[in-house]
């Protein structure tokens, strides 16, 4: 087949590139692509006073000593002896300090698609599990104290006076979202690197053993089954990883976010409309495509990542080569194979450039096949005055 309407090498060499899912438009002319990548260590920054342990982390909201600065804990998951790993579910307030958690799942205080949209909109209530962990919860008197601190905080933020709503309306009302929100946060332990030396070697993906990052990406998707389980109106599940401000993060504390959806979205839509008219057309557009043109950086038995073209930011994506087209029927091996690869492209990129993780994965109601991918992308670019006029990135 013909690659050239979407990609096309001119004599001075400037390579166009028009994306065959989205049809985004991308110019790379020579040099371009050679700049120096933005460091945030070129930044003045602080040694450390000290080699930084997790259980002495309180640098932002999502660290070991300000756990109850997050709603209630739905999952933790922790490593034992012999590199045994263990979750835990519905944990009351006085087991948090308990353990160190590894990841952490939590409901975003700020969702996006909120538990007022599910109960106004299909009727959603907190199934009889939740219920009885929230009223397990609220019946101590830290779990009162906690559920209210983190609710007075939100109202604050919102410029709501605090005062102005009852503490029995909060527990009542307010409160349904920490135990039953479709919006999660999975934040993991470690705010630092493990072997940190300044206030800017900060954990990142890149960071993890290929084995915890495994164990990140399990317990990822474990999530996204469980909201499937809790909410039978969520048709699809977002995935995505903000990691530095500059790719949307509000706290430079390694968290990916779930928010679910009852609808696929655009992007899902538009993809599957294209497998629809041509089975192959990942091959086709992607892989073959990427061998074709020696795009391909890594592959393992399971995965493959590959330079992507046309997208508004410099991309890696890591396909599965596994015969299940649902995410959800890969084996333990075929997750290893894909989490190694996002690891490694994470490692190599570095904790210093910002980028953003995004997964993609057959719906769970869908029948067309979509292979499971992760997107990476940096956010090294600014949009342009010519980029905006044109839409040509």
């Amino acid at each position: 087949m013909s690659y050239n309407q979407h990609y096309h090498i001119m004599r001075d060499g400037t390579i166009k590139q028009t994306n065959p899912f989205t049809g985004t438009e991308v110019w790379c002319p020579p040099g371009r692509a050679s700049r120096p990548l933005p460091n945030s260590s070129h930044k003045v920054t602080k040694k450390l006073k000290k080699k930084i342990s997790i259980k002495e982390e309180d640098y932002c909201s999502f660290c070991y000593r300000k756990m109850l600065k997050t709603p209630p804990e739905k999952s933790r998951i922790i490593e034992k002896q012999s590199k045994k790993y263990e979750q835990k579910h519905h944990l009351q307030v006085k087991e948090l300090f308990d353990t160190i958690p590894l990841f952490r799942r939590v409901s975003n205080l700020f969702e996006i698609v909120t538990f007022d949209y599910w109960h106004e909109n299909y009727n959603y209530e907190l199934s009889g599990d939740l219920k009885e962990w929230k009223y397990s919860y609220l019946s101590s008197k830290e779990g009162k104290e906690h559920c209210i601190s983190v609710i007075n905080y939100k109202l604050h933020i919102q410029d709501v006076e605090p005062d102005s709503i009852s503490d029995n309306e909060k527990l009542d009302k307010l409160s349904n979202a920490f135990f039953g929100g479709c919006h999660e946060l999975i934040i993991a332990g470690q705010h630092f690197s493990p072997n940190a030396e300044y206030d800017n070697d900060l954990c990142s993906s890149g960071c993890l053993t290929p084995e915890k990052h495994y164990q990140y990406i399990r317990f990822t998707i474990d999530s996204i089954l469980a909201i499937h389980f809790k909410n039978r109106f969520a048709r699809y599940v977002s995935v995505f990883q903000n990691w530095r401000a500059p790719a949307g993060a509000s706290f430079d504390h390694l968290h990916k976010q779930l928010v679910a959806l009852d609808e696929w979205g655009t992007s899902i839509n538009k993809e599957l409309e294209l497998v629809r008219s041509n089975r192959n057309i990942y091959n086709e557009y992607l892989i073959n495509f990427a061998i074709y043109y020696e795009l391909v950086i890594a592959e393992n038995d399971h995965a493959i990542a590959i330079a992507e073209y046309g997208h508004r930011f410099p991309s890696v994506g890591i396909y599965s080569k596994s015969a299940a087209s649902s995410l959800f029927e890969h084996t333990e091996e075929e997750i290893r194979g894909i989490s190694d690869l996002m690891q490694a492209i994470h490692h190599a990129t570095g904790n210093h450039v910002a980028a953003n993780e995004e997964w993609f994965y057959a719906p769970l109601d869908s029948i067309d096949p979509m292979p499971f991918h992760v997107l990476i992308k940096w956010r090294i670019i600014n949009q342009a005055g010519f980029e905006g006029g044109t839409k040509i990135y």
